[in-house]
């Protein structure tokens, strides 16, 4: 026993050598295993931090694009507003347009039917005047007559043997009377030819009263009844813007054009001139001539600056969008 007793200590010799040599090479192995553990530790660290900054930035992001979005719908609602503020202006801008030009159109039709009952009125008056002329030219025929037979000498210079004058194409045409007889003026048809056409003034009444009245194909015929047996009248001028007016109406602008060109032609001194430039500018316009439209409407307002009817080519050329005078 005592043998086993003295060596034991140098038997736990190589015991202990053997646990100091796996404590050093347990730790030599563990100093790179606790670097790389601390370098996972840094970089899981790095990436933690790198996360938050992409969940700050997403969250930045999507404040700002709130923020936009509520701009760009703000935007949008002033916009359609604005739209519709400009919409409403518009048709309130059109509305008084359409109110100005009726009014316009309303005065135009009163100052024509005005111009009408005036050249009615002076047409009446012509036929009194020459009634009158041919009462005074009766009488100082009956005067000329009775004078040679108070003296009681005959008057060989002033009648034939059979009592008529010597120059009888010299006396005027008799004027209606209790005969029937017909009025200086009035035209006089072939023997052949019918009865005559009655006075310019009346069939003109007639005619006026027929389109007034919206019949418009008998006046039509009687306006060219008025043009035809009456062409140098001046009621001549406004039977031809009749007949105008009522192809218009109809939709032929080609022949409301004729008829409005003869009165700008053939009666350039009548009133009627003005409102057929106006009116044939319109057909032009309406016919796809919008050229020669727009330059017949510009020609009028040059010509009549101050009439109603240059007043309504003027409203005319706005609302197409097209300039009052030609640029050069």
């Amino acid at each position: 026993m005592a043998k086993y007793d003295i060596s034991l200590p140098f038997a736990r010799k190589p015991i202990r050598i053997a646990s100091a040599a796996a404590l050093a090479a347990a730790m030599l192995f563990a100093s790179p295993a606790f670097a790389a553990n601390r370098d996972m530790v840094q970089l899981q660290t790095q990436v933690q931090q790198l996360q938050n900054a992409v969940a700050r930035l997403q969250q930045v992001s999507a404040e700002n694009m709130g923020v936009l979005k509520d701009l760009v719908q703000q935007s949008a609602d002033t916009v359609n507003k604005m739209s519709a503020n400009m919409d409403d202006l518009k048709k309130q801008m059109l509305v008084q347009q359409n109110a100005q030009n009726l009014k316009v159109d309303q005065v135009s039709n009163q100052i024509q039917t005005m111009n009408d009952s005036i050249d009615e009125v002076k047409a009446r008056i012509a036929n009194l005047e020459k009634v009158l002329q041919n009462i005074q030219n009766q009488q100082q025929s009956m005067s000329a007559t009775m004078q040679p037979a108070a003296s009681g000498l005959p008057d060989a210079s002033a009648a034939t043997p059979g009592g008529a004058p010597s120059d009888a194409s010299a006396l005027p045409a008799p004027a209606t009377g209790p005969g029937g007889k017909p009025l200086a003026g009035t035209p006089m048809p072939p023997a052949d030819a019918g009865p005559a056409a009655p006075p310019a003034d009346q069939l003109y009444k007639t005619a006026l009263g027929d389109y007034m009245s919206a019949k418009y194909s008998l006046a039509a015929s009687e306006f060219s009844d008025v043009t035809k047996y009456y062409p140098d009248n001046p009621l001549s001028g406004n039977a031809y813007y009749y007949q105008g007016e009522i192809a218009y109406r109809g939709g032929h602008y080609s022949d409301a054009i004729k008829n409005y060109d003869k009165v700008i032609e053939q009666y350039p001194a009548s009133n009627k001139v003005p409102v057929s430039r106006l009116h044939k500018g319109n057909a032009l316009i309406e016919s796809k001539q919008t050229a020669a439209g727009v330059r017949e409407l510009r020609s009028l307002i040059q010509r009549y600056p101050n009439a109603p009817e240059a007043m309504q080519a003027r409203s005319k050329l706005s609302g197409m969008g097209v300039p009052v005078t030609a640029r050069r």
